[in-house]
């Protein structure tokens, strides 16, 4: 359990059976589920900011989960976000990290992987709530307002990129395996493979040469991945 309170999901899914069987899904792993059948009310709904997580189906009508999520991001809502899509390309994915998601399941999948997926945005952004900021030299990780910097320059990382330089920013100095960062950034080794870890670890590493970081992240071969206390120019 993540707590005496139940966590609230807000499920957006244009499909009848699907929302039906999220709501019995969930609630049966002790979570208030709140659906929505569109676009507009899904946005509505997120607005509140009164959920814990959102579980958003892109294919939308009226407005696509794609632009609820940009809206919700731009008007200040920090509520974690699940994309949910029949979809499965580099690109859709990258769109949806990019403007925010925490991260994209594709259909059909497990709902196992489903719920650890969900348990591990609702723990990380409990977690990251009463958080100190992590200062490493020129490197600062605010996890609570999801901001980081390099010498004063901003970085803009998806929200599964900061999980994952979190993780190695707490354990700076010290070598963290793939498994290490799957459980702390995906809640699970099964959520997500071993590949992943490298393909975002990789996704970090341009945005952090793009202001000069990026010899802060290190690739410990066979091992892992370290991150130390560089200054920056």
């Amino acid at each position: 359990m993540l707590g005496a309170v139940s966590p609230r999901v807000l499920v957006v899914d244009d499909e009848p059976g699907v929302r039906r069987a999220l709501e019995r899904g969930l609630r049966a792993e002790g979570m208030q589920v709140h659906t929505a059948s569109d676009g507009p009310s899904g946005l509505r709904a997120a607005l509140t900011g009164t959920f814990d997580a959102v579980l958003l189906d892109i294919m939308l009508p009226g407005l696509s989960g794609y632009r609820v999520l940009e809206r919700l991001r731009a008007a200040g809502v920090a509520t974690p976000v699940l994309l949910v899509s029949a979809k499965d390309g580099e690109v859709d994915q990258a769109d949806g990290l990019d403007l925010g998601a925490d991260g994209y399941l594709v259909k059909p999948f497990s709902f196992v992987v489903l719920v650890a997926q969900l348990r591990a945005v609702l723990r990380r952004h409990t977690e990251a709530r009463g958080e100190a900021v992590l200062t490493l030299g020129d490197l600062v990780i605010d996890p609570a307002r999801r901001r980081v910097s390099w010498a004063g320059r901003p970085v803009r990382l998806s929200p599964r990129e900061l999980a994952v330089l979190t993780a190695l920013a707490r354990r700076a100095g010290s070598v963290v395996s793939k498994d290490e960062l799957l459980r702390a950034a995906w809640g699970d080794e099964q959520a997500a493979s071993r590949n992943a870890v490298e393909v975002y670890v990789g996704y970090l590493r341009r945005k952090l040469d793009a202001v000069g970081a990026g010899a802060v992240l290190q690739t410990v071969r066979g091992h892992g991945y370290a991150i130390g206390a560089r200054d920056g120019p």
